[in-house]
Formats: structure tokens, sequence, C-alpha cells
């Protein structure tokens, strides 16, 4: 059985500035030792769509994913908070970060994979129901598990949460 490999270019175009520790080099550097590894090929690719607002809606007040959309940038940073940055690009890769979730769960779901990995930007595990946390706007975690919830009919989702620090986002949604 094979690993769904999910991501999208425009999670590289998200950028919170050349000094801000969630670059997009992370996702190079990922894919680089996928290939160093000699495992990228095996890899079953999948380009993430977006998060539908319903998705969203499972896990984020309407209100603020509402203005989050009314706040993208036509040109350079905005400060969510003091840690988290948009650019004119960022909204549409954290669609597509969150995206990239539900899309795993539905793969592993209907048996076509055993498992996915999510290489994707924005991170998503911070983000609160109504606030960006720790570089994440949407809580793609979150969306992914309540996706295998209420979609899929589970009864519990296990999150495995390997940051230096706890997801405290993620955790609001139990």
């Amino acid at each position: 059985m094979q690993t769904a490999y999910i991501n999208h270019p425009l999670c590289l175009k998200h950028d919170m500035g050349s000094n801000h520790p969630e670059s997009p080099l992370r996702l190079h550097a990922i894919e680089d030792q996928l290939i160093a590894a000699g495992i990228f090929d095996f890899l079953q690719q999948h380009q993430a769509p977006e998060a539908t607002l319903a998705q969203l809606h499972r896990v984020h007040e309407a209100d603020y994913v509402e203005i989050i959309a009314k706040n993208v940038p036509q040109q350079g940073l905005i400060y969510l908070d003091a840690d988290t940055a948009m650019n004119p690009f960022s909204y549409q890769a954290a669609l597509r970060a969150a995206g990239a979730a539900v899309l795993g769960v539905d793969l592993v779901m209907a048996g076509q994979v055993e498992n996915a990995f999510c290489s994707v930007r924005p991170p998503g595990h911070h983000a609160g129901r109504a606030q960006p946390m720790g570089f994440c706007i949407f809580n793609n975690v979150a969306v992914g598990a309540a996706h295998a919830l209420q979609h899929h009919g589970l009864q519990r989702v296990a999150i495995a949460d390997f940051d230096v620090h706890h997801g405290n986002g993620t955790e609001n949604f139990s």
C-alpha cells in the first residue's frame, strides 16, 4: 500500500519574510530529504485542493474565516498576530494546506493509501477557532480530524503532534 504525498505549489508562495523561521525553504528541505532517501518516487503524489468554507467552518468561526479572506494584502505583509504574517498568496495557500488534510483523510478512508503526508504551508495546529497563532492561519489538523469525524462517521480520531511544544489550537477542538 502506498503513502500519499500531498502538496501544492501555492504553499511555496506563502512567505512571512526573509527572517521568519517558517519559510518556503522548509518544503524544499523536506522534498530534498525524501529524494535523497530514495523514497520520493514511491509516494503517490497529489496536489492539494482548496478546503471548502463548510470544511473550515467545522472548526473555525465563520466571522474569522471571512476576516482572513477580506484582509489579504495586495502586496507586502500584514501581521495577523506577533508570529503570523500573511502575504498576497497566503490565504490561497492556507486553503490548500487545510484541503490537503481533507484529501489525506479521504484517500486513507477510501483505502487508496495506507497513510498520507501533507507537505504544506502555512502549518496548522496552533490556530484556534477565531485566531491565528504560531505561524498558523487555519488549523489544518483540526479541519482534517473534523472531516474524518463528520464526513466519514468516525467516532474518535487520534492526533500525534510532534512539534517542539503542544498544538494548543488543536487541543481546543477536542
